[in-house]
């Protein structure tokens, strides 16, 4: 375990979101312009759903049925786990909410350092696991906004003195503007239609995105772990100030999630490679998809919670020691 994490440590992905991590701390000058991160966001966005589109295209649909089925239940539940941990330590609702779209969605980029390290320890994977992240991207998402809406419907059945705007059931649960934001958000659209796009064109494609979307992709990965960096420094002040037992709820979180996914991916047949990605999977936190989406439908969240406790506590555990933890849960039940 100790050569896997060191292993983990000393790769140039890690390396260099620990560089852009001090820089932050010691108050450095270094910036990256707000186009840059954009488009970096965008190339990362746009090779995950490629490949996973190109990947998906070899694969009938009995054969990613089970993984598919598991992976929207596993988005769904999620949430569910982590207001019950929250509710432990008593937060409110807001932020218990938005929290549980946050750790009930997936990380891009942690995704992509996995990847990154099944590569460095020469282990083979599904290539549909590409396309999983796409879909376990929204669940949580809805989830968390379900449940809110039904929360406050409660609230109103408690306090019908309490004067409130008719509306229709259906528009209780689903807000336009909502369903806007998660749908076709930058993340969710780029992701899935860059998805289907690669599904469509299949492996014809490669010789195009191949040149950009593959053989730098490794390549611009490190340049946005160092922004990451930058910006996860940033935010840890603001985490600080929320408490020891939310610190404590970013690390534990992601172990909990994290050992959930490795048991669905193992019982669903995954091999070691896809088994410990899925344990990625359920184990990190959005800090793109979901903030963007909770920005509209629970804006009274506080952002400094849900994007600094997945940023700068979560991405960097995961970046550091939860990928090899993943990985050695997927090694422990190989041997059982």
């Amino acid at each position: 375990m100790y050569e896997i994490i060191m292993q983990n440590l000393l790769s140039p992905v890690v390396l260099f979101f620990v560089l852009g991590l001090i820089a932050a701390l010691f108050k450095s000058d270094l910036k990256f312009p707000t186009g840059l991160n954009e488009a970096l966001s965008i190339f990362l966005l746009i090779a995950i759903g490629l490949k996973g589109g190109i990947e998906l295209s070899n694969y009938t649909l009995s054969e990613v049925a089970i993984p598919v089925l598991a992976t929207l239940l596993l988005g769904s539940i999620l949430p569910i786990i982590t207001l019950l941990m929250l509710k432990m330590i008593k937060l409110d609702t807001k932020n218990a909410l938005a929290l549980a779209a946050t750790y009930g969605s997936v990380s891009i980029v942690t995704f992509g350092a996995a990847i990154s390290f099944l590569d460095h320890v020469n282990l083979t994977y599904e290539g549909f696991m590409n396309a999983m992240v796409v879909l376990m991207e929204s669940p949580a998402i809805i989830m968390s906004i379900l449940l809110l809406k039904i929360l406050e419907n409660k609230n109103k059945e408690l306090y019908p003195s309490q004067k409130v705007a008719f509306t229709s059931p259906a528009t209780s649960l689903i807000d336009k503007e909502v369903l806007k934001e998660t749908f076709f958000g930058k993340s969710i659209l780029l992701l899935l239609g860059s998805l289907l796009i690669g599904l469509v064109v299949g492996e014809r494609a490669i010789p195009v995105i191949q040149p950009l979307f593959i053989d730098l992709y490794s390549s611009i990965l490190i340049l946005f772990l160092l922004s990451m960096g930058l910006t996860a420094g940033q935010r840890l002040p603001e985490v600080r100030q929320h408490g020891v037992k939310l610190l404590l709820f970013g690390i534990f979180m992601p172990i909990v999630a994290g050992a959930i996914g490795v048991l669905t991916g193992h019982a669903i047949g995954l091999s070691l490679g896809g088994v410990t990605l899925m344990g990625v999977l359920a184990g990190s936190a959005s800090y793109i998809a979901a903030p963007a989406a909770l920005r509209t439908s629970i804006p009274e969240a506080n952002p400094s919670i849900y994007l600094g406790l997945a940023l700068g506590i979560t991405f960097p555990f995961n970046l550091i020691f939860g990928i090899p933890l993943y990985y050695q849960f997927a090694q422990w039940l190989q041997i059982f």
